[in-house]
């Protein structure tokens, strides 16, 4: 089955391939020829997911699925949550600057407690295109300062309960088997395969 997961991020398109393995053919926006600057103006993370979902269904007409993931953590009230790849400001998505905000907004802080969330949604082709969503999160907390090479964004300072080891020093072979994403993209397959 082919289908089409809204991301030009390298590491997320790698990270879902490795979860799903050869049961799918996951497609990227690049394979897809959309190079469009997706639009990601929800405040919720269902909201953000299903806007780019229906933005490449609406423009492509393909069965295709969109993720939005975010880092919440206790102690801010949720803080970065749906705002965690651009937490810092500016252009882009600067993790070394994202974590540098986080861990001086948590500095004195004992409540370390965090999560991440991943929310994907799915919307297959058809007469009468069916949406559905699916979440997954992953408890743990944030240490004090980074420890690892592996993994993107927040993993050099996420440590999942459970582990000695933050996402960042894991390796992605048990990361994808425990993480937030893995967790939703189990969910999508499940669902899936069933079809």
């Amino acid at each position: 089955m082919k289908i089409v997961f809204a991301t030009n991020n390298r590491h997320k398109l790698s990270e879902i391939r490795e979860i799903l393995g050869n049961a799918f053919d996951i497609l990227s926006l690049e394979d897809i020829g959309c190079h469009a600057d997706i639009p990601e103006t929800s405040d919720s993370l269902e909201g953000n997911a299903m806007q780019k979902a229906r933005f490449v269904y609406d423009n492509y007409h393909v069965s295709c699925f969109a993720d939005d993931t975010g880092l919440e953590v206790e102690a801010l009230g949720g803080e970065p949550g749906v705002y965690s790849a651009r937490y810092a400001g500016g252009a882009g998505h600067d993790s070394e600057a994202n974590i540098t905000k986080l861990l001086g907004k948590l500095r004195g802080n004992t409540n370390r407690r965090a999560r991440f969330r991943t929310v994907i949604a799915l919307i297959l082709d058809g007469e009468t295109p069916h949406t559905e969503l699916f979440e997954g999160a992953v408890e743990g907390e944030i240490i004090q300062e980074r420890r690892g090479a592996g993994g993107f964004g927040y993993d050099p300072i996420f440590q999942p309960d459970g582990y000695d080891r933050t996402f960042a020093e894991l390796g992605s072979e048990i990361k994808n088997t425990i993480s937030h994403r893995a967790r939703a993209v189990a969910l999508l397959a499940e669902y899936l395969r069933k079809l």
